[in-house]
């Protein structure tokens, strides 16, 4: 997500589809994903991510990467204003290849705690969080 455009054709297939918390559906091709990267390093210019050990499993087949990912919110993303907040998320990507490329991507990141640090949510424990969570239980939802 932080490498040059265009990366992604080295190590994905052209029909590579991925999925992750800002993603508002599963994206297809390289153009959706690099795209997605984009936004993304729109909203975190100084975007750093690192990743740490890759487990490969299935002959080959799979593979688990977890990462971290930490920089300042400077841009939109996902509908949401730059904030200027510092933000460090922590996260990991389950990788299925075929013939060692991606074909497809899943990644998984707590976004709760990425909108505490952004300051849009309650920080955990506090009097806010317990009054979201109740709001949320007592049924202040649309009736169907």
């Amino acid at each position: 997500f932080t490498g040059p455009a265009g990366g992604f054709a080295r190590c994905c297939t052209p029909d590579v589809q991925y999925e992750d918390p800002l993603a508002v559906e599963p994206l297809r091709g390289l153009d959706a994903l690099e795209q997605h990267a984009r936004s993304l390093r729109h909203a975190l210019p100084d975007l750093r991510l690192e990743s740490s050990a890759v487990a490969v499993g299935g002959g080959g087949a799979f593979a688990c990467v977890p990462w971290r990912a930490a920089g300042h919110h400077r841009g939109q993303v996902g509908g949401l204003p730059p904030t200027g907040r510092f933000v460090i998320v922590h996260g990991l990507h389950y990788l299925e290849l075929s013939d060692g490329l991606v074909r497809r991507a899943r990644g998984f990141f707590d976004l709760y705690d990425a909108a505490i640090q952004l300051g849009m949510l309650p920080t955990r424990g506090s009097l806010g969080e317990t009054a979201l969570m109740m709001l949320r239980g007592y049924g202040l939802r649309p009736r169907g």
